[in-house]
């Protein structure tokens, strides 16, 4: 079974993808453009670790087996023996085909090439590779240390295969529900909650409630996490609205088309935690500021 994995990009997703592989005693190969990207993202992993052992999750000696595991690579070439790759970089369509062009042709033609990709076409992904039955989606939920699920999505010539193996490792050796997807966009996790998110955001535009309100009316009376706003916030609104632009693309019909406070909120650069500031406010450690 895969031992080595390779993850493309060190943004927040990354990051908490190659975190949660190296938790479970796999050894990840984290690539990134810049060898100052790859040290933000190994302090902020650090920084992720540090916060467990503040509420006793881990211990220190567990937090140094896990950076130890997790090897930082300033090129896609050093990806070469790993036996599943994971692209992780931001929703571009454009950007992700040279990705999967390239490894396409640094690794083997048995590795299995996955995208991160909430609302893009695997199909599409598949075609600048010569090996499209090797291709598919990984979809995981934000913090993928801690949420159970693993949207697994297969493009037009995914083999039954390359989905046989996907979903062994997400669930015997990652320990997380593995759902099928058909493709379509946003597929089923991204479909449903940016509907929800975007509805809020309706509701904060009409002045029917307040951020804190309308949170609290699905944290508390619907058994929430966070509510919608918070979601966002943690999400990225950026991402949040590049995914309801392309479903609004894709599907063409209204209730995919973005609040213009969302839009609003992302030409101002509140992005949410990433910034510290959306909805709401957030310190360096991604605790909310009352």
């Amino acid at each position: 079974m895969f031992r080595d994995i390779g993850v493309v990009g060190a943004g927040t997703m990354g990051q908490s993808i190659a975190e949660m592989l190296a938790a479970k005693g796999l050894e990840v190969h984290l690539a990134e453009k810049t060898h100052e990207r790859l040290n933000q993202a190994l302090q902020s992993i650090e920084a992720s670790l540090d916060r467990q052992i503040e509420r006793w999750a881990i211990t220190q000696a567990e937090k140094k087996l896990i950076l130890n595991r997790i090897h930082i690579e300033p090129s896609l070439e050093h990806l070469a023996n790993c036996e599943l790759v994971i692209e992780t970089i931001s929703e571009d369509l454009d950007s992700k085909k040279q990705i999967f062009a390239q490894l396409d042709g640094i690794l083997p033609e048995d590795t299995i090439l996955a995208s991160n990709t909430s609302t893009l076409s695997l199909t599409e992904l598949a075609a600048v590779t010569s090996r499209p039955k090797r291709v598919i989606g990984m979809h995981f939920v934000y913090p993928a240390i801690r949420i159970d699920l693993v949207e697994i999505i297969r493009g037009l010539q995914t083999s039954d295969e390359t989905f046989r193996q996907t979903k062994e490792f997400v669930e015997n050796i990652l320990n997380k529900k593995g759902v099928m997807v058909y493709e379509s966009p946003g597929f089923v996790t991204t479909r449903l909650i940016c509907l929800l998110i975007n509805e809020a955001l309706h509701l904060l535009e009409e002045g029917v409630a307040s951020p804190d309100d309308i949170d609290a009316s699905m944290r508390i009376g619907y058994q929430f996490e966070n509510g919608p706003l918070e979601m966002a916030d943690r999400f990225g609104l950026d991402s949040v609205l590049a995914a309801l632009e392309r479903m609004f693309r894709e599907y063409g019909e209204l209730k995919y088309r973005p609040s213009i406070l969302l839009k609003k909120k992302v030409r101002a650069g509140h992005l949410g935690l990433k910034t510290g500031e959306g909805f709401f406010q957030y310190d360096k450690d991604g605790g909310r500021i009352s």
